[in-house]
């Protein structure tokens, strides 16, 4: 009879190990079943401790107490496997609670249950004193340091909690050394920010005569991608191959990553195009590498064809290729994107769901955004900011600091320097000077944020905009931090708004200074001489331009259709439609002339005569791409039109004509902001 339940027991006990292999519940349950009814009442004690694992690995976290409390005599194996599944799953709190309880029973930790504690205490919130305490009790048990299992375990915990002091000691203090201590040093100091740190501690591994391993080789690619060092990644890189190492999909995923961040696009796809094997990171870090280096189109492609090769849609993935539809201004793609992530149960992920408000703001569909923004089942810091950042793109400033008023009281995320930068950028764009000038000198006082160069580079831009320009270049020499191209750019551009042409000259010459090669700078500078009427200095203004070389590229508006993009640039006459665009545009001119319309002819900057000038205006590259638009796409489908520059005063005074007439809504994203035209009305309100 005991030898048959002692078969019975050991046939049980390769079950449960079947289900944990196969990560299968339900085999695992029923094991238990079948254990209960023909061990019961007395199930051997290495089966208890089998089924507390099988629960613990399986993250059914009720079950594992459970068959852990309906131990009789749990032993060290029992309590180890629910604190390690605990651990492992993210559940810092019940680990710790079922190590306390261990130690209450008298039971001695092992070099497996140490590990663990440690981890748990790592993670563990508002439990400062559990590490050391675990250390205390490791050292008792002489664990510490002689054991490199443990050891490693501990130092890893300290420098999870920030305690980088004592991890530092107590890596000194180890006798042995292992690659998994150099591992612990080195992927730390990466994700706390200290890549330099990492590659130290890399020559350290091979100065004592250590191999480096995978992990190694992965962290040390990640410091050279955190601290810009090319070079130095190039030359590992030399050293990975030599070794063997890039045939680890790890490892190339990688390099991938490195010379994405490197701003090498070219070469991640070297790395990637060579890769034997690929998985749901290799297409990731790709795919983020054409993203971080501007390279939307591609982005969008290696999302495509990774769909084709089988590959699911992450959280990780979707969230970045949305990230390629804001640049794109896809506005269509981020939707199918959006149903994509839906199908997939992910739409309700964090990184997704700011992704996705992100792309909405910044393809101008605010109501998308706040619906998905307010919606969220839960918060970071990249949600708020993705917010207030659409807000700030339309210039909606009383949204915008609405949002942020809820933020603060909230109280669950506080805001960081972006968001202030965002909501400044709001208060700008929508007129609110004096309330976005109260937050820029209340920000440090009243949030503890320390105003860097972008904040002072929206407060000028807000006085600017506001006619205060006196008042922004009094800021800027006040500042305690050198002003940089963005601060000086700001006074730029409002002198060249409100026409004060000798500040704006001073503004241009520091410009000059910083970036000598920038074409902007001198068109702007020109063109403020030329609304001046001051027609002999601009011309000196560009004739400089020519002797030294500097080009500015010129002007040009796009608007898709069926998949097409059309392009124009200013008295453009090569587009296959230019008879209907010209007669269409002749055809508004004369309604608009009849509603009331005057050109401004101050944006034709040229020495011309007054009908010259009017002819000049009326073939912008925006209002050649509107003609197109009206041609082409059916009444009721809102025309959206993409500008490199920003627009000018005619053309916005056009289109709120053109928008009365027709009827139709007219969106512009110009190189500052959204315009969203309608009923004889912008949603900028005049004030860009």
């Amino acid at each position: 009879m005991a030898a048959a339940l002692a078969a019975d027991a050991q046939q049980l006990a390769a079950v449960v190990e079947a289900a944990i292999s196969a990560r299968s519940p339900r085999l695992g349950r029923a094991a238990h079943a079948r254990a209960l009814r023909l061990l019961a009442p007395s199930v051997p004690p290495f089966i208890c401790a089998h089924l507390v694992n099988l629960y613990s690995k399986l993250d059914l976290p009720g079950a594992a107490a459970a068959a852990l409390a309906a131990d009789p005599s749990p032993t060290v194996v029992s309590f180890t496997a629910f604190i390690s599944g605990a651990a492992q799953h993210g559940r810092p709190v019940p680990a710790l609670s079922a190590f306390a309880a261990m130690l209450r029973l008298g039971l001695r930790p092992n070099d497996f249950t140490f590990p663990s504690a440690f981890k748990a205490a790592a993670a563990a919130p508002g439990s400062a004193a559990v590490g050391p305490q675990v250390h205390a009790l490791a050292l008792r048990c002489g664990y510490l340091p002689g054991d490199a299992f443990v050891s490693c375990a501990a130092l890893d915990m300290y420098f999870k909690t920030g305690r980088t002091v004592l991890a530092r000691r107590l890596f000194e203090e180890m006798p042995n050394r292992n690659v998994v201590a150099w591992n612990a040093v080195m992927t730390n100091a990466v994700l706390d920010g200290r890549p330099l740190e990492t590659v130290e501690a890399y020559f350290g591994l091979r100065a004592a005569g250590g191999a480096p391993n995978v992990v190694s080789v992965c962290a040390f690619f990640n410091a050279c991608a955190g601290a810009g060092c090319l070079s130095l990644g190039e030359q590992f890189h030399g050293f990975v191959v030599k070794c063997g190492f890039e045939k680890d999909v790890s490892v190339s995923n990688s390099m991938v990553d490195f010379y994405g961040k490197c701003r090498c696009a070219g070469k991640a796809r070297v790395v990637f195009d060579g890769m034997g094997v690929r998985n749901s990171v290799s297409w990731c870090s790709m795919l983020v590498a054409h993203a971080q280096n501007g390279e939307e189109e591609e982005a969008f492609f290696v999302y495509l064809v990774a769909r084709r090769a089988g590959e699911e849609p992450t959280d990780f993935m979707v969230s970045s290729v949305l990230t390629t539809c804001a640049g794109l201004l896809g506005l269509e793609l981020g939707r199918a994107l959006h149903a994509v992530a839906v199908r997939s149960c992910i739409d309700a992920n964090i990184f997704v769901s700011s992704a996705l408000v992100d792309m909405y703001g910044k393809c101008g569909r605010v109501g998308d955004a706040e619906q998905v923004f307010f919606e969220m089942p839960q918060r970071n810091i990249v949600s708020w900011n993705a917010m207030t950042g659409g807000y700030a793109h339309i210039g909606d400033a009383r949204s915008a600091l609405a949002v942020f008023d809820d933020m603060i009281t909230g109280g669950e995320t506080a805001p960081n320097y972006i968001t202030l930068v965002n909501v400044l950028t709001a208060c700008s764009r929508g007129g609110l000077t004096k309330e976005g000038y109260e937050l820029f000198e209340t920000m440090k006082q009243r949030l503890g944020i320390e105003p860097r160069v972008e904040h002072y580079a929206c407060v000028v831009d807000l006085l600017g905009r506001a006619g205060m320009e006196e008042r922004a270049y009094e800021i800027i020499q006040q500042m305690p931090i050198r002003p940089s191209i963005s601060v000086w750019g700001a006074l730029l551009g409002a002198c060249k708004m409100h026409g004060k042409t000798e500040l704006g000259r001073i503004a241009a010459e520091k410009l000059f200074e910083l970036d000598p090669q920038d074409p902007g700078n001198h068109v702007l500078l020109s063109n403020m001489l030329a609304s001046a009427g001051r027609w002999a200095e601009a011309t000196d203004v560009r004739k400089e331009m020519k002797n030294v070389g500097i080009k500015k590229d010129p002007g040009r508006s796009w608007i898709t259709w069926k998949n097409v993009v059309h392009v124009f640039h200013a008295k453009d006459t090569k587009h296959e439609m230019n008879n209907e665009i010209q007669a269409l545009l002749a055809e508004l001119k004369g309604q608009m002339q009849a509603a009331g319309y005057m050109p401004d002819t101050q944006c034709a900057l040229y020495d011309l005569e007054e009908e010259e000038k009017e002819s000049e205006v009326f073939q912008h590259s925006e209002k050649l791409a509107l003609a197109f638009g009206l041609i082409c796409i059916p009444p009721g489908i809102p025309i959206r039109i993409m500008k490199n520059l920003r627009i000018c005063v005619d053309c916005h005074r056009a289109f709120k004509f053109i928008s009365g007439i027709i009827g139709r809504e007219i969106i512009v994203r110009d190189n500052s902001r959204f315009h969203h035209f309608k009923n004889y009305e912008c949603s900028c309100k005049d004030y860009w």
